[in-house]
């Protein structure tokens, strides 16, 4: 059993930046891939990034590359998410997600359907 706790989140102007960072107990080894996920008030939850353990390959949504960077720090078990140039719309809360599955391609680790295990969620609210 995997257990997840998000830290980082708070009240940020746009443009600003934060560090979110997940940090996994438990059976950590079994991991395969962890994954940030974000949900707007009256929106669906939606993939913001994904890195996996063993290869460190990560993929981003569209709307957030280029200002967004996982990364992964296997002494510690965490995965962090820096976000860089905040815009309002990125306000939302923030999850984080493992999976033990093992996929040959990142694209599988996109969906939240991939996911077993899930924080709580932290909040991240970026005022115009």
């Amino acid at each position: 059993q995997v257990q997840l706790a998000e830290s980082g989140g708070g009240l940020v102007q746009a443009g600003g930046s934060l560090r979110l960072s997940c940090a996994a107990s438990g059976r950590t080894f079994t991991r395969a891939a962890v994954g940030w996920f974000r949900q707007a008030p009256g929106k669906e939850r939606e993939f913001v990034a994904t890195v996996t353990l063993r290869g460190g390959s990560t993929a981003y949504a569209d709307s957030v590359k280029g200002r967004f960077t996982i990364s992964k720090d296997g002494a510690k078990n965490t995965v962090d998410l820096q976000m860089n140039d905040l815009k309002p719309d990125d306000t939302a809360v923030y999850y984080c997600a493992s999976t033990t599955l093992n996929y040959p391609y990142i694209q599988y680790y996109q969906t939240s359907r991939t996911y077993d295990t899930w924080g709580q969620g932290t909040q991240v609210t970026v005022s115009s």
